[in-house]
Order: C-alpha cells, then sequence, then structure tokens
C-alpha cells in the first residue's frame, strides 16, 4: 500500500529572532471558520489528502475488521440499550429520558404527577431522520416553567455552531423563527414569554448574552450583556432560589458575575464584584442570603456568605482548606450539599441547617469511588436526594437517599447485560514520585489474573489540561482491553485539578512541562513495580490529552509500544500564534501568549509536539480527528502527520483517520461512539499482538 505524502510547500516563520520551517503551513485555509460550517469549501487538494489517509489507515487495519465487530457488540452487549433515568419532579409533571433497543439517541417523556398516561416530547432518532443529517448533535433541552414549550438547540454538522428552535409541545408547531449561531444553551424567563441566549461572534466565542420574545423575529431579538474582552466567554443561569438571573463571564483564570432580579420586566445587569486576574467567583442566592464560591485569598476555593449584593458583606461560611478543593453548594430548605476532592478522590457532605451540623455522607467501603449527589426534585422543601457512586470495577449505583433519616434505598443499578462480576478486577490507588519528587496519584486497573511479572500489556491515559480532574469512573467499554490482559491505568498528572488549585497551576503556562514528566515517571513506575515492561506501554489522550502523547513521544519513545492519540493539539506553537482562532486568546493563562511574549514562546516552542519531532524511531501511532472540529482543527493532525512520516526511522504503522462528518467529540450517536472505541481498542490489540 502506497503511503500518502502531503506535498511540501516550504515556508519560513520567524517571532522574537527565531526563525524555523513549516513544510505544511498550507493546508491552513484564511477561511477555516466557514470550511468548519461547510465542508465543500476545503482545498480539494488537502480533501484528497485525508481521504488517501483514510484508505491507508483502513487498508493496516483491515485485518482487525472482525475484532472490530467483536469489540463493539461486546461494547454494546454491555449497554442496556433500553433505559430509562430517574425521574425529575417539576410542578406538574415527572420528566425522565430514555433509550431504546434500536435507536441511536435519547427519548425524553413526562406524566403528570399521580398520572399514569407517558407523553414523548422529543425523539431525537425521529427528529435526525426528519432533516436527514449525518451528524446530529443536541446541545440543549429545556422545557418551559408552565410545561407548554420545548426549547431545544442543534448542531448538525459537529462545529458546535448551535441552532436553537421552540416547540409548542402540544401543538409539536414551532413558534419561534431559528435563531442560528449560538453557544447553544437555553434558559427561560419565569414568565415563559422570553428565552435568554448566547451568541457566537465571527471568532466562534459566546461574548453576548440576548433575549428573544416568543413568536417574534429574531433581529427584534434584545441584547442584555456584551462582553468586551476577546478572552472571555458568557452564559446566563438562574438562581437556585429563582429569584434572580446571573451572567457569568469568563477565562479559565477569571471570572466577573453580573445580576438581575428574575422579575424584572427590562433586564438592567449590575455587577457583583469587578474582576481581579487569577481570582474566580460564582455567586448562587438561597434563603434571602447569597453565596459565594471562590479562590479570592483561597487558593483551592471556600465558600463565602451576605445577607446582601447592594451592601455587600462577606464572611467565611466553608473556609478553604489546604491542597482539598472546596466545591460550590447544593441547596434544599433544611439541607445544605457539597463536595471536596483530595488525592485525586471525592468526598459529599452534608450540612443540617437547623443545627449546623455537618457530615460525610459514606455509602461504600471501597477505598477508589466516584459519589454523586442530585435533587430529585424542583421543589426544595424535602429531606430525600439521590446519592451515587461508582469505581473503576463497581457499576453505578443510585439510592434515594434520607437526609433526616439516613434511611437508603437502592433505585438505579447500572445493568450490564452481558454479565459483570466485580469481583474479578482489582483496583489500586498508588503515589509515585515524579521527577521533582511531587507525589503523583495514580489508579490501576486490571483482571484478577493478570500477572504482575512485567508480561501485561499496560494502557495508561492522560490529560493534565484546563483544571480538569479525571475521575476514576466506572467504564464499561474499558473491560474489553481489561478483560485481555491489557491493565489500564490513569495518571492523576499536574494540570488537573486532583489535588487543587496549585496541582493546575503546577502543570500550565511555564510549568506545563511538569504534565508531560509526571506521565513519563508514571510510565517508568510501572515498568520498574512489573505491572508492564518497556515497549509494552500504549499511552492514550485526547485534545489537550493529544498535546501529552505529542511531547511524550518526542521526549522518550522508547517507553512505548504504541501512542492513540484524539483530536490531539499537536501543533500548539502554530495556534498560539493566531489570536483568529476561536480558543487562542481565551487560553492565554492556559498556555501562554507566544505571539507577545518571548518568554512564553521559547518555554512553547521547546515542547510543541509538531515543532520538536526529531529523525528517530517512533512507536506505532493512531491519530484520529474531525473535519468539522473547531476547537483543534483537522489541520495539526494532519500536519503532525505528515511531518512524522518525513522524519521517522521506524517501519510502525503510522495512521490518520479524519471522520470527515463529525467534530470535536466524534461521531455522533451510540453506535457512532461505539465505532470509534472498537478502532482504538482493535489498534491496540493488534499491536499487542492479541488479535
Amino acid at each position: 500500500m502506497k503511503i500518502p505524502h502531503l506535498k511540501k510547500k516550504p515556508e519560513l516563520k520567524s517571532c522574537h529572532n527565531v526563525t524555523w520551517e513549516d513544510n505544511y503551513s498550507w493546508i491552513h485555509q484564511e477561511n477555516i471558520l466557514e470550511v468548519l460550517k461547510d465542508k465543500n469549501k476545503l482545498n480539494p487538494e488537502v480533501k484528497e489528502y485525508l481521504e488517501n489517509e483514510n484508505i491507508y489507515a483502513d487498508h493496516h487495519l483491515k485485518d482487525t475488521k472482525d475484532l472490530q465487530k467483536t469489540l463493539f457488540d461486546e461494547i454494546k452487549g454491555r449497554i442496556k440499550l433500553d433505559d430509562e433515568s430517574l425521574p425529575y419532579k417539576d410542578h406538574t409533571y415527572e420528566y425522565w429520558t430514555k433509550t431504546t433497543t434500536k435507536g441511536n439517541y435519547s427519548i425524553k417523556s413526562r406524566k403528570k404527577i399521580k398520572s399514569s398516561t407517558v407523553e414523548e416530547i422529543w425523539n431525537g432518532d425521529q427528529e435526525k431522520e426528519k432533516l436527514g443529517v449525518e451528524y446530529f448533535g443536541v446541545g440543549d433541552l429545556e422545557v418551559s416553567f408552565n410545561d407548554q414549550y420545548l426549547g431545544y438547540s442543534l448542531d448538525t454538522k459537529g462545529s458546535e455552531y448551535y441552532s436553537i428552535f421552540i416547540r409548542d409541545i402540544k401543538s409539536k408547531e414551532v413558534i419561534s423563527p431559528e435563531i442560528k449561531d449560538t453557544s447553544g444553551s437555553i434558559t427561560f424567563s419565569l414568565d415563559d414569554n422570553y428565552i435568554f441566549y448566547s451568541k457566537l461572534d465571527d471568532n466562534h466565542r459566546a461574548r453576548t448574552i440576548y433575549r428573544h420574545k416568543l413568536g417574534t423575529k429574531t433581529e427584534e431579538d434584545e441584547l442584555i450583556f456584551n462582553e468586551k474582552s476577546d478572552a472571555f466567554t458568557v452564559s446566563i443561569s438562574l438562581s437556585s432560589d429563582e429569584k434572580y438571573f446571573f451572567i457569568s463571564t469568563s477565562d479559565h483564570n477569571t471570572s466577573e458575575q453580573y445580576y438581575f432580579k428574575s422579575d424584572e420586566e427590562k433586564p438592567k445587569p449590575k455587577l457583583i464584584k469587578k474582576r481581579k486576574k487569577g481570582v474566580l467567583y460564582s455567586v448562587n442566592s438561597w434563603d434571602n442570603k447569597f453565596y459565594n464560591h471562590t479562590n479570592e485569598n483561597a487558593e483551592d476555593f471556600k465558600v463565602e456568605i451576605s445577607n446582601s449584593l447592594e451592601n455587600q458583606k462577606w464572611s467565611d461560611f466553608i473556609p478553604p482548606k489546604e491542597e482539598v478543593l472546596v466545591g460550590g453548594c447544593t441547596f434544599l430548605n433544611n439541607w445544605i450539599l457539597r463536595s471536596e476532592t483530595s488525592n485525586a478522590l471525592d468526598k459529599i457532605f452534608v450540612k443540617n441547617i437547623e443545627t449546623g451540623i455537618e457530615e460525610e455522607l459514606i455509602f461504600s467501603d471501597e477505598t477508589v469511588t466516584v459519589p454523586g449527589v442530585s435533587l430529585m426534585q424542583r421543589d426544595k422543601n424535602t429531606d430525600t436526594v439521590y446519592l451515587s457512586y461508582s469505581s473503576p470495577k463497581t457499576p453505578s449505583r443510585v439510592y434515594k437517599y434520607n437526609l433526616q433519616t439516613k434511611e437508603k434505598i437502592l433505585v438505579k443499578e447500572q445493568e450490564i447485560p452481558s454479565g459483570h462480576n466485580p469481583d474479578d478486577y482489582m483496583v489500586e490507588r498508588i503515589e509515585y514520585k515524579s521527577h521533582d519528587g511531587r507525589l503523583v496519584p495514580l489508579t490501576i486497573t486490571r483482571h484478577k489474573n493478570t500477572k504482575l511479572d512485567g508480561s501485561a500489556n499496560l494502557l495508561l491515559y492522560g490529560y493534565g489540561s484546563y483544571g480538569s480532574s479525571m475521575n476514576p469512573i466506572f467504564s464499561s467499554t474499558r473491560l474489553s482491553l481489561i478483560n485481555r490482559d491489557i491493565i489500564w491505568a490513569t495518571a492523576h498528572i499536574r494540570g488537573g485539578m486532583e489535588k487543587g488549585m496549585k496541582w493546575w497551576k503546577e502543570g500550565k503556562l511555564l510549568n506545563k512541562k511538569n504534565t508531560f514528566e509526571d506521565y513519563i515517571y508514571a510510565a517508568k513506575y510501572l515498568i520498574e513495580n512489573k505491572y508492564t515492561s518497556q515497549k509494552k506501554i500504549i499511552g492514550m489522550g485526547g485534545s489537550a490529552g493529544g498535546l501529552l502523547m505529542g511531547a511524550v513521544v518526542n521526549s522518550a519513545p522508547e517507553l512505548f509500544l504504541g501512542i492513540i492519540m484524539a483530536v490531539p493539539f499537536v501543533d500548539s506553537l502554530t495556534t498560539n500564534l493566531d489570536h483568529s482562532l476561536p480558543l487562542t486568546i481565551g487560553e492565554f493563562d492556559e498556555f501562554g501568549n507566544a505571539k507577545d511574549i518571548k518568554e512564553h514562546f521559547d518555554y512553547i516552542y521547546s515542547y510543541a509536539p509538531y515543532n520538536n519531532i526529531k529523525k528517530m524511531d517512533y512507536p506505532h501511532i493512531l491519530i484520529t480527528t474531525s473535519l468539522s472540529d473547531n476547537r483543534v482543527l483537522f489541520d495539526e493532525p494532519a500536519k503532525f502527520t505528515a511531518k512524522l512520516r518525513d522524519y521517522k526511522t521506524d517501519n510502525n504503522l503510522l495512521l490518520l483517520k479524519t471522520e470527515m462528518n463529525a467534530g470535536h467529540g466524534g461521531k455522533s450517536g451510540r453506535d457512532g461512539a461505539i465505532e470509534e472505541i472498537a478502532v482504538d481498542y482493535a489498534f491496540a490489540l493488534k499491536i499487542s499482538n492479541k488479535i
């Protein structure tokens, strides 16, 4: 099979007196945001290259076709296809979603309280069929407070430009014109005469909040808020007591909030606290008091309380704790629930408002779990909530829990139709030393029969950006590898918030290389302790986790058998230098500003995967991307693949698969998602000689 080659058109680039050659920069089109909306605008030469890479990848994976089918059936066989969520009780109706055996998309249903008549108000498969589209992304499904209208937003390209529609539930008539180019979120006013939504600008940034009166033309929509900074994006939400709307505007590092009363005829947002660089805050309203979840003078957050926003006097309600991430509050009439995270483990606490006593809710004897809490109803005058937990070996269990009596009733258990015995699996949480002595949490899941003598293959998963923590959840899909003697390890590396804000700060900006070193040292620990051996590890990460994979494979290729990178952020220097791209400016506090700050340029240039490809042997590599992805443009992995083909000195597989009808999240629909996982896992099993 002929190896695809992308034509070289050398271009010299320079910044801060540094000059470098880029042979493939020509594939980036000036009208790239238009291409995301309309793939027919893609350069035909680039399209041909992507299609040739797809043919090449399919050729080298053709011996896994039967395995892919087996994996697909296995993974789907672990999903209860005809499933229902637990109901949420509104004033008049109970609402829930369900999936069916044949459908790929969810159905939203309701019934009047104390009635048995079920009404289907949304059927994703039917809606997709009506539109006749290949990609079908649902952004939001919101029912008005009077239960008459359904607001929904759709993305039919994968480019995350959502159109909003408002439908009368009874007549099924669309009562307002399509609202285009929104972020997808829908917020109804309490009187149900309006919706609030955020509009995307020319650079795909949500910087304005509009109010749309139902039944009127979109040209008449009223601008409520306009964010001036290119780096900030906006959203709107209703307070817990439904007395206020809060407009939040933020980047990853700094936030600011405005409020107006929910019954204001002409909303005029008022500032709560002026933004301060590095300060995040989020105010909520409950029982005539205001609660502020903030990191101001509290690195790992605290919760403050004030009786007024006009005359603010904040005092600590939940004080800060060292390297313990304090979460926000959920309110009931008699209770306040909140979360904490430390050492990559979450905890749930409940406070009795009357007595002031707070206690941790513990409902499993497993040491590595993911607990959760959610409300059962809109009426806050209740002692009962849904409590849930799962672990890497235990499927999700949900209980109806009475906070007063502490009575616990199991109401839903994640069913694995093909069968699952948690006792067949071993879960370990260890901490290993990184390059600078920092202890990094590592969660390891394996089959009890897998030998720990260095003979096993191991998949090492990592992310480490934006403060996103990798929770040790149950994943039925991973069992397809674990059951075949591939150990699954998740490294809770710096750049996430598994150990608080400091953990994030130590893995971003001029500390970004800590993320990569933490991951490499995880691999070394696993080798030294006989979980696996050199060249038996498969690295896996997506998006910013793809940046991690690219940096790591350039730095320590000898450790790995293979690398799987999805929608990878691998041309990070080029993207950082282009301030017109959707995410670049908003991420200066995450990755830096290479264009304006030489120190940032030098640092990013020293690790950016595309710029640091070397003439050496690389492991097997599978790269997947999507044509309509606006977060990580397809040209990043395409350029990375083309350059890597020029430089690598081995005969290992290098495969690029581009989904031509999808966005950052891959294919839409249940089957589409499973198909993509099956390809990744088939690649892992192929290079591990487990076909």
